[in-house]
């Protein structure tokens, strides 16, 4: 066998004569970190287990305003209430008033924070949609196509994209986000999720990490998935038995993020699950983390970008999108905290200023309005970051921690967080 000892004292010289990452020498030894997070698991058990007397639904709370919610129902409830609606439709029209859809408003003006639920809710103003009227009459028709389809799908119990919805009519709906759109309504007009109409998402999310679940009865371990991890299925009924020895979830923004954690194997490590929507939240993924955190009651640390827009995804997935407001009860995880990356760390690590960007008259703006927004309001170290944000006017992605190292974030940054339990 070849003598490496030559090769390996130049490789220990090299390695000595390099600079020390910033802050390393700060570290504790993992086991240290180790008890931290343990210890943080158990207040996320013993705050779950308490909570249990607290209201967790809208008619367990007295508010002055009227809401609404959907839930899981199931092929045959969704098929029954599309005919109920048809038919409510056919009366109209052979009494000679033709018809129109009473749908849900999802304007902004119709959505309330709830401080109690930490979310945000539909309230109940409706709006009329009648086909006999030159505004309204394609987007009548459309709903009545969606309607159709649906109905279709809950007939057949199978499931499509909602590009397969698309090109069903591609003259029709003219584009995706139209029939996105409409979906969303149905799904008001009906009081059901969106995931009972059988329409789902192209999968997006992935997983790597302390966890195992069954996918359609086949069992999946995440930890054996590759740096790429599990696709999260599209279908969160498919998903159950979830098992883990992990000691918290780490929710990451952006993909480059997630896959330096992945390759450096940081889950093992600090035991964790990690994932990631690759950017804008979608429904897979905000379904999946939700169960995670429910059925296995571990807390949830968010890793997202310095800027507005990382907050405002933080925020989707923690009180739900003024979109979907009518499912945030299923939508929206409860108690996420914001690890990194805040304004105020740009100055504690040293940021160099060349990773730093100037915040645009837009990112500013968008920084404002958010701190209007009651679930900013309801957390004061939130308003105090993002105040310090809008006033430096400078942003930082994930990636500018690579400027000491591409393993920084895995090797220092995260572990010195997690230490110093330093997250809001």
């Amino acid at each position: 066998m070849a003598d490496t000892t030559g090769k390996s004292k130049k490789r220990r010289r090299a390695d000595d004569g390099a600079p020390e990452l910033p802050f390393k020498k700060n570290l504790k030894p993992d086991s240290a970190i180790l008890e931290t997070l343990k210890s943080l698991q158990k207040s996320t058990i013993a705050a779950a287990s308490s909570s249990s007397s607290k209201p967790k639904s809208l008619s367990e709370l007295a508010l002055t305003a009227a809401c609404r919610e959907v839930t899981d129902q199931s092929p045959d409830s969704v098929q029954s209430n599309i005919e109920g609606v048809i038919l409510s439709l056919a009366r109209s029209i052979i009494a000679g008033n033709g018809f129109s859809f009473n749908v849900p408003s999802r304007a902004a003006t119709n959505q309330l924070y709830v401080p109690e639920l930490d979310r945000i809710v539909l309230k109940d103003k409706n709006t009329l949609r009648p086909f006999a009227n030159n505004s309204s009459v394609r987007k009548a028709t459309i709903t009545t196509k969606i309607l159709s389809l649906i109905h279709q799908l809950c007939l057949k119990n199978i499931h499509v994209t909602k590009r397969d919805l698309f090109y069903t009519d591609v003259k029709l709906f003219q584009d995706q986000t139209q029939s996105d759109a409409v979906l969303d309504d149905v799904s008001c007009v009906l009081g059901c999720t969106r995931s009972s109409l059988n329409v789902v998402a192209a999968e997006k999310g992935v997983v790597v990490g302390r966890l195992v679940f069954s996918d359609d009865g086949d069992m999946i371990d995440c930890t054996k998935m590759g740096i790429g991890g599990k696709a999260i299925p599209p279908n969160i009924d498919r998903v159950g038995d979830m098992q883990s020895d992990a000691l918290f979830i780490l929710l990451v923004e952006k993909d480059a993020a997630y896959m330096r954690l992945a390759e450096d194997r940081f889950y093992n490590r600090f035991p964790c699950i990690i994932v990631t929507a690759k950017g804008q939240p979608d429904v897979a993924t905000r379904l999946f983390l939700r169960k995670m955190k429910m059925e296995l009651k571990l807390p949830v640390l968010a890793l997202v970008d310095s800027d507005p827009y990382g907050l405002k995804i933080l925020s989707v997935y923690g009180c739900g999108s003024k979109n979907m407001s009518y499912d945030s009860a299923n939508l929206t995880t409860p108690d996420i905290k914001w690890l990194g990356v805040r304004p105020s760390d740009l100055d504690k690590y040293k940021i160099p200023e060349q990773c730093r960007l100037p915040m645009t008259e837009q990112d500013i703006k968008t920084g404002k309005d958010l701190l209007e927004e009651d679930f900013v309001k309801k957390n004061p170290a939130w308003v105090e970051e993002l105040t310090l944000m809008v006033k430096t006017k400078q942003k930082a992605e994930i990636q500018a921690l690579s400027s000491f190292g591409f393993q920084y974030l895995s090797e220092v940054y995260l572990p010195l967080k997690l230490q110093q339990q330093d997250w809001i």
